[in-house]
């Protein structure tokens, strides 16, 4: 039965919620959750997702993963962060490459999975390793599922098996988006708050791509 939710690179759980409403359960890898542990059917492995792969891997084989959502760090690709990136490659020669073999795990455990996924970034150097996006979305094109939401954020979306993605529904009574993402306050939370999933496009998603658990067999 695929009835599991698997979210990487996963802090804020933002994307998980309409799953967890509905039933599912969630299994979200991040080393930013301090403990691996399972609250309420919602499995937090504190680890990378090299870490997860046993765990992961048993998912697959039993056929219980029903989406897959990877959200690989964005700090060493996002082009609005190019002008670190030579300082950084003084560091580290390979930083990016790093940073691209994270997003490539998300996408090969997607597509090894048999369930519709997508491995999500901002506008980033991943373009040029897995090429042009198959999707791309502001946060203020699904304000309809959520009017907090009415800011602009160019995300692009990897996507496969058979991932339907759901067309815009905006609120037009909000008017123009803001640029919050661009103006965010520095600090330590600043990369988690600039990375957090949109709730509405979370629910889009979600409203677009879920099969009732007991209905999906593997």
């Amino acid at each position: 039965m695929r009835n599991v939710y698997l979210s990487l690179c996963d802090i804020t759980l933002n994307g998980c919620l309409p799953w967890i409403e509905a039933g599912y359960e969630v299994v979200a890898v991040d080393p930013q959750h301090g403990t691996t542990r399972t609250e309420n059917g919602v499995t937090k492995f504190a680890g990378t997702v090299e870490d997860a792969m046993p765990l992961i891997g048993d998912l697959i084989e039993g056929g219980r993963i029903a989406f897959v959502a990877g959200y690989p760090p964005c700090t060493d690709m996002a082009v609005s962060g190019a002008r670190w990136f030579e300082s950084k490659r003084e560091k580290d020669r390979m930083f990016q490459a790093k940073a691209v073999m994270v997003a490539e795990q998300c996408r090969t455990i997607g597509r090894l999975s048999g369930a519709p996924y997508f491995v999500e970034n901002p506008v980033s150097v991943l373009a040029s390793a897995f090429g042009k996006p198959q999707h791309t979305f502001h946060p203020a094109d699904y304000t309809a599922y959520e009017a907090g939401d009415n800011y602009t954020k160019k995300t692009c979306l990897w996507t496969g098996n058979g991932f339907v993605m759901p067309a815009p529904d905006k609120d037009e009574t909000l008017g123009a988006p803001d640029n919050r993402i661009h103006f965010a306050s520095p600090g330590p939370e600043r990369a988690n708050f600039r990375s957090a999933t949109p709730m509405g496009f979370a629910r889009a998603v979600f409203a677009a791509n879920h099969k009732p658990a007991i209905e999906a067999a593997a």
